[in-house]
């Protein structure tokens, strides 16, 4: 498990990726499998977070199918602009192909921009491109900082996307044993949301 900054590739044609990176900077298995560490799913460019990489072949082939399979959980974090319901679904099909967010509010500050930002809570059921940022942008609640779906009147700029990848929770495939990891907060949420983060990390700590 590792923490992917805002600005990276996972991987792909650039030379600059996680991917590319992890031989250099992680430890090898010592298994006999063991392979070069690589991810074992995706964050978009912008999105900051928790990403998973397997070190053995056959760990990376197990948890490629456990993501395919839906059966990791994924939360991510969001502020979102405007008002906005106290939670939902949302099922716009993307890319012709069904897909479907489930979202919760947990709080909201006044902004003289931005009139209100909410903190919101995000279990993506499936994971299509960018899936995330057009579900809320497709209910009139875009993500803060996304300048590709956001309202172009307010769109901030320079600060990057308000979009964490905050933990996954999954059975894990060889020892059957729960697995919860989680990533901290950017600093950006924390000045916005101080005392709900402070919140839900003390009721996560397991």
């Amino acid at each position: 498990m590792l923490h992917k900054p805002a600005g990276i590739l996972v991987s792909g044609n650039s030379f600059k990726t996680v991917a590319n990176a992890l031989p250099q900077n992680i430890k090898y298995s010592n298994l006999s499998d063991a392979t070069t560490p690589q991810p074992v799913h995706r964050l978009d460019y912008a999105t900051t977070g928790i990403l998973l990489v397997g070190k053995t072949s056959s760990s990376i082939r197990a948890l490629n199918r456990m993501f395919e399979d839906k059966k990791v959980e994924k939360t991510y974090y969001a502020v979102t602009i405007g008002e906005m319901n106290s939670d939902g679904k949302i099922t716009t099909t993307i890319d012709s192909k069904p897909s479907q967010s489930n979202y919760k509010k947990l709080d909201t500050v006044f902004s003289e921009r931005f009139k209100k930002l909410n903190l919101v809570q995000l279990e993506p059921k499936t994971g299509r491109r960018h899936q995330l940022r057009k579900h809320l942008a497709s209910i009139d609640n875009p993500i803060l900082g996304d300048a590709t779906y956001g309202i172009e009147d307010l769109i901030l700029k320079g600060k990057g996307l308000y979009l964490h990848a905050y933990s996954l929770r999954f059975t894990h495939p060889f020892t059957n044993k729960q697995v919860y990891f989680k990533d901290e907060f950017p600093e950006r949420f924390q000045k916005l949301f101080s005392s709900k983060i402070s919140e839900i990390v003390g009721g996560n700590n397991n």
